[in-house]
């Protein structure tokens, strides 16, 4: 049989290349935003909890500890960061039943699933190895741990009736210890549960918060978060205002099981007791109102709240001096 000619060759039909289309170009391009947008930067905040066992302990006045803070605190952003984008990826549809939530970039398709998990995927792997290479094995255990905790959360526990408030109180707790693992500081008992119960105060009242912004838009609350509609308001409500006191109670007993003080200077981590009791009821104010949805507004954009901390940070500060 003859072979057929180019010019046969040319006449056959080919299938048309795929040109880039400009929704296509601004879907790559808009991948780095996303991703960092993703990662929920203004709630990075939180991770400053990893000074506060340092601060406790007065170990923030050398150049190694410092150094280590900062590394620890790079480190459990990448991996929050990691837990939030596998959890955007696994929420998307939900997400797009929130009136704030379907905003965000995987949820609106601005970020796609797979380029969402893949991101998580990696983060979550390097974060342990590198805080084992850089700081110790205690630490990288308590991110690995924190990782397989909060994927857990996103797999299952988040549709666990009041597991779910635990564990995202635990996360807040493992931020609280991250500082003092890396820096080998033995953690006081009422330190962690004041952190604990600290953390489980804003954790109740941000999903009190959240229900009150639901319940005017029926069916939307369980959609976007399946639990949410299985508590109620005054049992959040219980919840926060029972964390809170037993934050209050522990502060206390913290701040007092510090021994004698030194001849000629003042209580000063006794006094902090003050500006703690201040911050507790200033946040309780929006618990109350259902505005703390949203904890990192309300203690960054808060001046009363703002002023209360720089009081709370002067008396501790003297304390660790022992003026």
């Amino acid at each position: 049989m003859a072979e057929p000619t180019s010019a046969v060759l040319d006449d056959v039909p080919r299938p048309p290349r795929a040109v880039p289309t400009a929704g296509m170009l601004r879907t790559v391009a808009g991948l780095p935003g996303g991703l960092v947008r993703t990662a929920r930067p203004r709630q990075w905040v939180k991770n400053g909890l990893v000074l506060a066992a340092p601060v406790a302990a007065g170990r923030l006045l050398s150049r190694h500890g410092l150094i280590q803070l900062g590394i620890v605190f790079v480190l459990f952003t990448a991996c929050a960061s990691a837990v939030y984008l596998v959890n955007d990826a696994r929420d998307a549809d939900a997400d797009r039943a929130h009136p704030v939530k379907c905003h965000r970039p995987v949820a609106s398709g601005r970020l796609p699933v797979p380029v969402a998990y893949a991101a998580g995927a990696l983060l979550g792997v390097l974060a342990p190895v590198a805080a084992y290479v850089l700081c110790n094995a205690a630490t990288a255990g308590l991110l690995a741990a924190y990782l397989v905790m909060q994927l857990a959360y996103c797999l299952r526990l988040k549709h666990v009736l009041v597991v779910d408030l635990v564990v995202v109180t635990t996360g807040f707790l493992m931020r609280a210890m991250a500082g003092g693992f890396a820096l080998d500081i033995d953690l006081s008992r009422w330190f962690l549960i004041t952190s604990g119960f600290g953390a489980l105060f804003m954790v109740a009242a941000k999903r009190y918060s959240e229900l009150i912004l639901m319940s005017g838009t029926e069916g939307e609350a369980g959609a976007s978060r399946s639990l949410l509609t299985a508590y109620t308001t005054g049992y959040l409500r219980f919840v926060w205002q029972l964390a809170a006191g037993v934050a209050v109670l522990a502060y206390g007993m913290w701040a007092m099981e510090t021994g004698a003080v030194a001849t000629g200077s003042l209580p000063w981590r006794q006094l902090s007791m003050i500006p703690f009791i201040l911050s507790v009821l200033r946040y309780a104010v929006f618990a109350d109102a259902g505005a703390a949805g949203a904890p990192e507004d309300v203690v960054l954009h808060d001046r009363p709240m703002l002023v209360i901390a720089l009081g709370w940070a002067a008396l501790y500060a003297l304390a660790v001096a022992e003026l």
